[in-house]
């Protein structure tokens, strides 16, 4: 998943008020490190239930990629918002009505099923989304202030790296639950109270999933409400959205935020519907649950090679390195849509691994030289991650009217333009 950065700006007094929340805080980076683990776990958790409700509603890819743009519009809608709440709560209270947030959308997957009615679970979604994206506003700033200046770095590489290993045990796992009971009939049998009834019986799976998550999610939100009056040294710099717009007008700032918008559309559509393609009779042809598993090896790429990129990162320039790896997806994805069996399936699932180091460098040479304004640069790169709201459901509408390995133009048009990006970039800003 993309890590998505701060958009509230809260910074220390000074090193010392670093030091303190450290000290009055003792333990709470575990906990953060845990979000950081949920909220990726939550988003790549769509790529599983996507196929499911795909099929217990009878719908095309384009309707189904409706949970993604419901579960992704929330950054654009709940982003800047969300950031003057935080401001005004502070990150503690802002991370517990994160929490909370997440926590009622969990739960509300519980109507969703005994009505048995699509929208209903796609207003699930939105509500978990909002709540992501407020955990994710305070998430980054959190980390930086729960301890000593000099480890931010690291802290900060440590716990996205817990957000790219729930980004690949969720959907393992989430196969299992919730695509492991597959019944002896599927929804375009059935009519009138049959189906209802069969919806009803079919989705509790996905609603024993997300109880669990709400449990966790309430003992989270409940020891982070134990530290709220514990983070000392806490300066909101106050800005507005005109500062943040105006810098679309640099070329480098407004590329790049444009390639926010490709890279997590591209990234989350390949995603969105990666069981549909490998369950193709010409592709692995293997059962739904089988499929889920391996959704586990795209993200898990990403996982491995943000580990490889960052090593790279310190001998290759960022921008060569960016269009290197767009350009690899490219051919990746050239050579899935033009082949047949494991060739096809395995070299999609590979795309995971080029997607690894793509946000955090097209992000840091979007905001290099931003200087002080480098905060409204976050916050609107920030609602740019609702790219994976549109591009999924162009994706889908595609594959309706052509074919899934035909759709796969679209992502290879996306990182066409960030591997433009990455040469354009390539210098010092």
């Amino acid at each position: 998943m993309a890590m998505a950065p701060d958009m509230a700006t809260v910074t220390p007094v000074d090193d010392a008020s670093a030091d303190r929340a450290q000290v009055d805080a003792p333990g709470l980076n575990y906990f953060v490190f845990a979000l950081f683990f949920i909220f990726g776990g939550i988003t790549s958790l769509n790529d599983v239930i996507i196929p499911k409700l795909k099929e217990l509603f009878t719908l095309s890819f384009l309707e189904a990629s409706l949970v993604q743009f419901c579960f992704f519009i929330a950054y654009a809608v709940v982003g800047i918002p969300g950031a003057m709440l935080v401001k005004r709560l502070g990150y503690m209270r802002g991370a517990v009505a994160g929490l909370l947030t997440m926590m009622a959308g969990c739960l509300m997957f519980i109507p969703a099923s005994q009505t048995a009615l699509f929208p209903m679970f796609l207003f699930a979604y939105f509500v978990l989304a909002s709540g992501v994206v407020l955990v994710q506003i305070v998430a980054n700033p959190l980390i930086s202030v729960l301890g000593p200046a000099r480890t931010t770095h690291s802290r900060l590489t440590f716990a996205q790296a817990f957000n790219s290993l729930g980004t690949t045990i969720f959907p393992y796992f989430g196969a299992i639950l919730i695509l492991g009971s597959l019944a002896a009939v599927s929804a375009d049998q059935l009519s009138g109270a049959e189906l209802a009834a069969y919806r009803t019986a079919e989705s509790q799976a996905i609603v024993n999933g997300y109880l669990g998550l709400a449990t966790a999610l309430a003992v989270v939100a409940g020891v982070v409400w134990l530290f709220r009056n514990r983070l000392k040294g806490e300066k909101h710099e106050r800005t507005s959205l005109a500062d943040g717009l105006a810098l679309l007008k640099r070329p480098r700032f407004g590329y790049g935020a444009a390639c926010i918008f490709l890279y997590v559309g591209a990234e989350v559509a390949i995603g969105t519907f990666i069981v549909n393609y490998l369950m193709q009779s010409h592709v692995l042809a293997i059962p739904e649950q089988d499929a889920g598993k391996l959704i586990s090896l795209y993200w898990g790429g990403a996982l491995v090679g943000r580990f490889i990129g960052s090593a790279v990162l310190r001998m290759v320039s960022p921008g060569l390195t960016l269009a290197t790896v767009a350009t690899g997806a490219i051919t990746l994805l050239a050579i899935s849509a033009n082949s047949t069996g494991a060739v096809a399936g395995y070299s999609l699932l590979a795309v995971g691994l080029m997607n690894a180091i793509m946000f955090p460098t097209i992000f840091s040479l979007a905001c290099e030289k931003l200087g002080p304004r480098a905060a409204d640069g976050s916050g609107i790169i920030n609602v740019a991650i609702c790219g994976g709201a549109v591009i999924p459901v162009l994706y889908g509408a595609l594959a309706d009217a052509t074919s899934l390995a035909f759709a796969l133009v679209l992502p290879a048009a996306c990182y066409a333009i960030i591997a433009g990006f990455g040469v354009f970039a390539r210098k010092p800003a």
